[in-house]
């Protein structure tokens, strides 16, 4: 049985959305379940190639448009926030999805590991939020901020066993990071985090995404519906009295580790 809407309380149609490194795995899903929703969504990747090939797909559905998206930099943030000004005047979501990860055992573990985890999993967060603020507040109205989502981990909640020291410690500072934004921000800005559990992507393999997923209460690991439904959730008027909060989202499985 399919669930009707009239109110459209739970409703992203017509919105426009910006999903970073969302060529590939949990970004794509995100992307899609936007795209299938009705909003128009904007996706980046440093990979420009597979960018359009997941948007060329995507288009099959809905409304969605590749933009180049490196996040190596400060510059490359705000290259990324006038890209999509030349698009759009106003952006009702953003999508923080972008992240980097490595492991190594401790005594391999450099600079180079800490420095592009913090960059992208991090900064890059931080001044994508700096440089589309003007387009996100555009997008407020009365009882319908804007939303900005940004892609954390159960790994940031609590200690993981895997040797992912600087993923792990980007995504507790981007779940600080979230409260912080979202007290400056509202009310017309509100600023929210997933901390994700198992779901397949570039950096969980299925068969790994499988084997954590059984491990959790729910017996399996995240898809396309439970993302879906949480997305559309924090993108829609249904969630306009939420904010600064970080939601774990991994089958009961923080609670249990």
């Amino acid at each position: 049985m399919t669930y009707e809407d009239p109110s459209g309380l739970f409703s992203v149609r017509g919105k426009s959305a910006l999903v970073t490194g969302a060529a590939k795995g949990v970004g794509a899903l995100i992307a899609q379940a936007l795209v299938e929703a009705g909003a128009t969504v904007y996706l980046t990747s440093r990979d420009m190639a597979a960018a359009e090939k997941t948007a060329a797909r995507l288009s099959l559905l809905g409304d969605c448009v590749p933009l180049a998206g490196a996040l190596a930099t400060e510059d490359d943030c705000r290259a990324l926030a006038d890209r999509l000004g030349e698009h759009v005047d106003r952006l009702h979501l953003l999508v923080n999805n972008a992240a980097v990860l490595h492991t190594a055992p401790l005594d391999d573990f450099d600079d180079a590991a800490w420095d592009s985890a913090l960059q992208v999993n991090l900064k890059a967060v931080f001044h994508l939020v700096r440089f589309l603020r003007p387009l996100l507040e555009s997008a407020a109205v009365a009882g319908d901020p804007a939303r900005v989502v940004n892609i954390g981990s159960v790994d940031g909640l609590h200690v993981p066993s895997a040797e992912i020291y600087s993923y792990a410690a980007s995504k507790a500072a981007m779940h600080h990071m979230t409260g912080h934004l979202a007290g400056r921000l509202a009310p017309r800005i509100a600023v929210n985090a997933i901390a994700l559990g198992p779901f397949e992507s570039d950096m969980l393999q299925e068969s790994l995404a499988t084997e954590i997923g059984l491990s959790s209460p729910m017996r399996r690991p995240g898809g396309l519906d439970d993302l879906a439904g949480i997305i559309q959730f924090l993108g829609s008027r249904g969630s306009a009295y939420l904010t600064g909060t970080v939601i774990p989202f991994d089958g009961g499985l923080s609670l249990t580790r």
